[in-house]
């Protein structure tokens, strides 16, 4: 078993993949207690509020055990200067849809548009990661927005950004060489269609268009900065954007 551990922990392609893996199958462990009863407790009617704390501590130890791995040099001003710039820019060309639709002048405009207009975002997103569901338990409330921000800004960058960008990105191109001798950043079509594709697989259909921008301004800061630790601050910068947007607006169905 040791062994096993250790030869896990030495693979390459595990510590790349196995942390966005790990996320995506925890992700799915709220629907199992879920109930849609508004008159239910908190707890069964957005699990979320005390799963995802259990899900960034994992995470973020998988993270830690892999550690030996990770290369995000890298670290230039103007780089990270870039990554922050390319962060807003992105953000607000993806809640810019959600944002019109919220100020739209009249519900009967919204009943006239086409339904593909959903597929550019055009849609409700008041329903989602509520913390105001935890507004009799103001402790509760802010330990909940606390670790809600850890997750999206301090452990999804990471894994997200170590699998598409520092895995899949320079799989792509490896061929039968181990992907770890492809230099970070570099470019080819199918890569980039590819891992685009699969950042964008991964978001609710509402997001799709926006996705596969934000995920083609990631990739374009791969190339120039050749930096992926410039990849993790624009996803970083960007999530944290993203919440203080949300939490102005209350569009939770962003979380």
């Amino acid at each position: 078993m040791t062994r096993r551990l250790s030869e896990l922990r030495r693979n390459a392609t595990a510590a790349y993949v196995g942390p966005l893996a790990a996320f995506m199958l925890l992700s799915m462990v709220p629907g199992w207690f879920r109930v849609e009863n508004s008159a239910a407790p908190w707890y069964v009617q957005q699990p979320e509020h005390w799963w995802y704390p259990v899900q960034t501590v994992v995470c973020a130890a998988l993270l830690l055990w892999w550690r030996q791995h990770y290369i995000l040099r890298p670290w230039r001003a103007s780089d990270l200067a870039l990554a922050v710039l390319a962060a807003a820019v992105g953000i607000a060309i993806w809640v810019a849809p959600g944002w019109l639709f919220q100020h739209r002048s009249g519900a009967e405009e919204n009943l006239a548009t086409p339904g593909w207009w959903r597929w550019l975002g055009w849609s409700d997103r008041s329903e989602g990661f509520d913390p105001t569901l935890l507004a009799q338990h103001p402790l509760g409330q802010t330990l909940s927005l606390i670790a809600r921000f850890a997750r999206s800004s301090l452990v999804v960058p990471f894994v997200e950004e170590l699998c598409w960008r520092g895995w899949l990105m320079r799989y792509c191109i490896a061929g039968d060489r181990p992907f770890t001798r492809i230099p970070f950043g570099t470019h080819r079509w199918r890569s980039y269609f590819i891992t685009t594709a699969c950042v964008t697989a991964i978001h609710q259909p509402e997001d799709w268009l926006a996705a596969w921008i934000w995920g083609t301004l990631v990739y374009a800061l791969a190339v120039r900065t050749r930096s992926l630790g410039a990849c993790v601050v624009m996803h970083a910068v960007g999530n944290l954007l993203l919440g203080f947007y949300i939490l102005r607006t209350g569009q939770w169905g962003y979380w």
